[in-house]
């Protein structure tokens, strides 16, 4: 993945912001959506295309486009930078592969810790146990 090609691939939608600010508010388009579409990327192989359209399945809409919005600040260009690095993350995210899983077998201690810990709680509860007087009968 190349990260200045990737970025240049990204593109801008701006709209006003809601919420407090007035009259900024209602005049100014600083909210900031940036946007990527996977399939059409240059910056990433055929194989980092379709792990990402697999593992964010849920986060890349109809279109094939993967977006990222920000509007915390009042300036649109702060705006532009943080919805870039969100959406940058999000796709640096997508594309580490977890480790496989090896299994392991319990190491012997553990097994006995446990055992032992059993074990204890056995007994305790036996003492918690009504005592039996047992008498012998006369025959």
């Amino acid at each position: 993945m190349n990260a200045e090609l990737l970025i240049q691939e990204f593109t801008y939608r701006t709209s006003r912001s809601g919420g407090k600010g007035g009259q900024n508010v209602n005049k100014v388009e600083t909210k900031v959506e940036a946007r990527f579409d996977v399939a059409a990327s240059a910056a990433l192989t055929d194989e980092e295309k379709a792990y990402l359209l697999e593992k964010l399945a849920d986060k890349i809409s109809a279109e094939g486009t993967l977006s990222a919005t920000n509007q915390t600040d009042r300036s649109q260009l702060t705006n532009k930078e943080k919805a870039t690095e969100k959406l940058f993350k999000i796709i640096e995210k997508g594309l580490v592969k977890p480790k496989k899983r090896r299994k392991v077998p319990i190491p012997a201690g553990v097994k006995e810790a446990r055992l032992e810990g059993k074990k204890r709680v056995s007994e305790k509860k036996a003492t918690r146990q009504p005592v039996r007087i047992t008498h012998k009968d006369e025959e």
